[in-house]
């Protein structure tokens, strides 16, 4: 391709409006535009890249046995409706009528869509396992896009739907994406780190998301240096030790004057957080089948609450922070609220573990001024949920190991769910096994958003002068520079570049007479090519072209007669070297 004719120009002023580095720099560098908030064009240098990572995907798909397909990006509302998910997914699922007035939806994922053609097409144990993938567009319309391509509304992902007649069928299956997707990461030049993940609107059982690790993540990760132990915060647990070895004494009111939070409560009565009991209240939206509801979500004083963990396990689909008027109307004080004493029904006690195991707690008296001394669960209140609803923060021990942890930011450009038996049940997706009984199939979902990957990839390979993109994904290998003024010099330029383009190297070719040295240098370092090759008058009377790497600053002259076969080795070279980067990738351990 020729620079003079590119479509996409190169900027010099930083874009306004940008957070991220990597963003600004693919936006100077002529891969994207945006259009609208989270909806961006892909110039052709992108989309380059990005044909390169589908590549890399179906390579990865097909070789644990993926059969791809196309799935529509438009759904009728119908599939959805029996799943649950249309009731129970927020505005972040686009749902419109068609002019016929039926309900449809634009895919935010395919799980639906899946289930309904494993219904049509698997009748027998015979036909699994199974595995079909695509790479498709999806909308959804996040209320808060930002990083560039690392939240967009609008994108494309690569899903694959695992199709099988037991759990051993499905773990396998899972375990093959698990490798599969750390290969993904190798081959693009990232090393990703596999998190245990909250299964959300998905469902299952098991879930992983694959991060990269990066101070502009928008997800939190616990992470022990000590044994590997990983999971994003939101279903994170950690060791938690007993508060008090002795039993619980009797019921106590107590006055605390001017004493509301944990940290005053301690000061005035001299009782370590660990001996008190926070309470943080919330509304939960379980749709239209069931009216909110106010919840009291009880942990320790010496912990906080988690309420990815509190929603899930009081099954809502929303929670926000309750109001004063709320928490009264439940007959509890805010600053002095407890479920002691509270009205019966009025609200749903979830407790974390470590609090319901304790022999006596401080907690709120339902009195301004005054809390309860040795309140215990199960004997002063009956709370409605048992569960682990505490976040774990830097510095907890390890519930695997005891070693502290530790708190990272990071990036997730792909997940894999154990998603069972909900969507085929729910759409009638059943094979008959060998006895001639009907069983739903059983599967697994597993996704790798392209756009996002892309946008790590530019995060890790940049530098000041702009992308420094790895082999695998670079719009083109080499970056050819002609700086020939003569007729002459500019003929050989040309013969130079329609001979690597003969040779088979993805050749972008700066043809521009009008433009500086330092115009194509600076163009030339700034789109991210791995290869560097500049011709001129100058380089030919010096012996022939010269020669360098993006991410170096050695030029050195190498002969028009060896220029390819110097460009090819090192293509190969760096391609063997991201190669060989999958041949140590981690497996899934149950």
């Amino acid at each position: 391709m020729r620079v003079s004719t590119l479509f996409g120009e190169t900027l010099r002023d930083m874009p306004a409006d940008t957070e991220i580095v990597s963003h600004q720099t693919m936006l100077r560098a002529g891969y994207i535009r945006q259009l609208g908030a989270g909806i961006f064009s892909y110039l052709p240098l992108a989309r380059r890249s990005l044909r390169k990572i589908e590549a890399i995907l179906r390579e990865e798909m097909d070789a644990i046995g993926g059969q791809e397909i196309n799935m529509p990006v438009v759904h009728p509302a119908e599939l959805w409706q029996k799943t649950g998910r249309w009731d129970t997914i927020d505005e972040s699922l686009v749902r419109f009528k068609d002019r016929r007035g039926h309900d449809m939806v634009l895919a935010m994922t395919h799980e639906e869509v899946a289930a309904d053609l494993t219904r049509t097409e698997i009748k027998s144990y015979k036909q699994l396992p199974a595995l079909i993938y695509h790479i498709q567009t999806k909308f959804r319309d996040e209320a808060r896009a930002r990083g560039g391509l690392i939240r967009v509304r609008e994108f494309v992902m690569k899903d694959s739907y695992s199709l099988d007649r037991d759990e051993a069928g499905l773990k396998l299956q899972y375990a093959l994406h698990y490798s599969a997707y750390f290969k993904i990461g190798a081959r693009v030049g990232l090393n990703l780190l596999a998190v245990g993940g909250d299964v959300g609107m998905m469902g299952g059982k098991v879930a992983h998301e694959f991060m990269y690790l990066t101070p502009i993540g928008e997800d939190s990760l616990v992470v022990c240096e000590n044994c590997g132990y990983a999971a994003n915060q939101e279903a994170a647990v950690f060791l938690k030790t007993p508060n008090t070895p002795e039993e619980a004494g009797p019921l106590t009111k107590v006055a605390t004057p001017n004493a509301s939070t944990i940290a005053e409560l301690s000061d005035f009565l001299g009782i370590a957080p660990a001996g008190t009991c926070k309470a943080v209240f919330f509304m939960a939206d379980f749709g239209p089948a069931k009216p909110a509801q106010l919840v009291t979500a009880l942990v320790r004083g010496d912990m906080d609450v988690n309420p990815v963990l509190v929603k899930n396990h009081c099954g809502a689909l929303n929670l926000r922070p309750a109001q004063p008027e709320e928490i009264e109307t439940a007959g509890m004080v805010p600053g002095y609220a407890s479920p002691v004493g509270a009205k019966v029904g009025a609200t749903l006690v979830v407790i974390d573990d470590a609090a319901a195991s304790a022999n006596g707690l401080l907690a709120g008296a339902n009195e301004p001024g005054y809390h309860l001394l040795n309140v215990k669960c199960g004997r002063d209140f009956q709370p409605d949920i048992v569960a682990n609803i505490a976040i774990a923060v830097d510095g907890l021990p390890c519930v695997t190991c005891g070693s502290p942890l530790v708190i990272k930011r990071g990036v997730e450009v792909g997940n894999i769910f154990q998603l069972g038996t909900r969507y085929s049940t729910a759409l009638g997706a059943t094979f008959l096994d060998e006895t001639g009984a009907l069983k739903p199939v059983i599967m697994g979902s597993y996704g790798i958003g392209l756009g996002r990957l892309l946008a790590c990839v530019a995060e890790e390979y940049r530098d000041d002068r702009g992308l420094a993109l790895p082999m695998s994904v670079a719009p083109f290998q080499l970056s050819l520079v002609s700086l020939c003024r003569t007729v002459e010099g500019q003929s050989q330029a040309e013969a130079l570049y329609q001979d690597l383009l003969a040779a088979g190297v993805e050749v972008l070719f700066d043809d521009r007479k009008d433009s500086s040295a330092g115009v194509k240098f600076a163009d030339s370092e700034l789109r991210g090519i791995p290869l560097q090759m500049v011709i001129s008058e100058r380089s030919m009377q010096n012996g022939g072209v010269e020669w360098k790497l993006r991410t170096g600053s050695e030029r050195t002259i190498i002969s028009l007669d060896s220029a390819i076969e110097t460009v090819k080795a090192e293509i190969s070279r760096q391609l063997a070297e991201l190669k060989a980067r999958t041949l140590s990738v981690p497996a899934w351990n149950e």
